[in-house]
């Protein structure tokens, strides 16, 4: 199984994405947690932010994640992943193969986003500091039918994570 959350940075992905692994560690389940900051520190730092670049980076991901999902561990992904036909070919892969693709849209407005904006990047893309930024000059491309719609602007960690972890149980077990 494949759990890829896709959303705005700061939108709550990397938050929900430790939640989770958690909750599956305390099941006896260990799950591979993929992170798009972590990715790009070691496996991808040989990538910046062109788009043939954010692609590459969304599809070394998923094919880490479906090498561990043939091996039958859950990988739990969460990248922005800007782009539907990138997140597209990895769930057509997945069909392709048997396992069980979760895309799930962590949703939040821009401004709310901005708002929290735990790095700083909103601002110094705001700068001009950092150009071709998900959400401020490049684009985002929401999901049209993600198995999981998780509104982080108006419920609570808490609560986003119980509807993502009665998902998760109700396909995986």
């Amino acid at each position: 199984m494949i759990i890829w959350l896709t959303g705005l940075s700061g939108s709550g992905k990397s938050t929900l994405a430790t939640g989770l692994s958690h909750a599956l560690r305390e099941q006896g389940i260990k799950p591979l947690q993929i992170d798009g900051d972590s990715l790009r520190e070691a496996l991808c730092k040989d990538l910046g932010f062109s788009p043939e670049d954010r692609s590459e980076n969304i599809r070394r991901a998923g094919a880490m994640a479906l090498l561990a999902a043939r091996s039958g561990i859950v990988s739990i992904c969460s990248l922005i992943s800007p782009l539907r036909r990138d997140r597209d070919q990895i769930r057509a892969l997945c069909e392709k193969q048997g396992i069980t693709f979760l895309e799930v849209y962590i949703s939040a407005p821009l401004d709310t986003c901005e708002r929290r904006d735990p790095k700083g990047l909103y601002k110094r893309a705001r700068a001009g500091e950092i150009s071709d930024f998900t959400g401020i000059n490049a684009p985002y491309e929401p999901p049209l039918h993600p198995e999981l719609l998780i509104r982080t602007d108006r419920i609570s960690i808490q609560e986003s994570l119980q509807l993502l972890k009665t998902i998760v149980e109700r396909l995986h077990f």
